[in-house]
């Protein structure tokens, strides 16, 4: 090869820019950079919708604050509430949920007692359900549960969409024997144990 033929490629080399130049290279770097950028921003926004959706609408991690549950369930224990179950069935008698209290619109845990229609009635430390007294197994044995007001009876009926829940320590627990029926709004679905 001769020195003429050697410098006439690498004239044509030099000559066609678009192959070897610098401001195309750092275009391609640019969109590939800014591609993987959009990725990751949509990634981060479906991973944000996710968790927003999954503990909105079906589970979310809640842990038990106080004794108002004893001796089912203790302080500071972690459960997961299951959000979604109540828009396929109705809430069941017995069931463990978490609701919005209505005496100071935090959330608190209590067992459902009596559903739409039932009716309830406190007398000399017995639980009755529409005229039956109520097997109560979860609570500790000789457990009473009093009224929560200066007489010894009490009868609530619960209407169209309320319920009634007792926490299972009755000696110390707020509930609707403090602020009667619950309506249905305020349950947001059982705990999953």
């Amino acid at each position: 090869m001769s020195a003429a033929t050697q410098r006439t490629d690498a004239r044509s080399i030099s000559a066609n820019p678009s192959r070897f130049s610098l401001a195309g290279t750092v275009k391609a770097v640019f969109r590939r950079i800014l591609r993987q950028g959009l990725q990751c921003l949509v990634l981060a926004v479906l991973s944000v919708a996710s968790y927003y959706l999954i503990s909105h609408y079906f589970l979310q991690s809640v842990k038990v604050v106080g004794r108002s549950m004893m001796p089912t369930l203790y302080d500071s224990q972690y459960f997961l509430l299951n959000r979604w179950v109540y828009g396929v069935r109705s809430p069941q008698r017995s069931d463990i949920v978490v609701l919005r209290d209505p005496s100071d619109n935090g959330f608190s845990v209590k067992r459902i007692i009596a559903a739409p229609g039932d009716s309830i009635y406190l007398r000399n430390g017995g639980v009755y359900l529409n005229g039956c007294k109520l097997d109560e197994p979860y609570l500790a044995p000789h457990t009473p549960t009093f009224t929560d007001s200066k007489y010894r009876a009490q009868l609530i009926v619960c209407g169209r969409d309320q319920y009634f829940l007792l926490g299972d320590n009755r000696q110390n627990s707020m509930d609707s024997r403090t602020y009667g029926p619950v309506p249905r709004g305020n349950i947001l679905g059982p705990l999953i144990r």
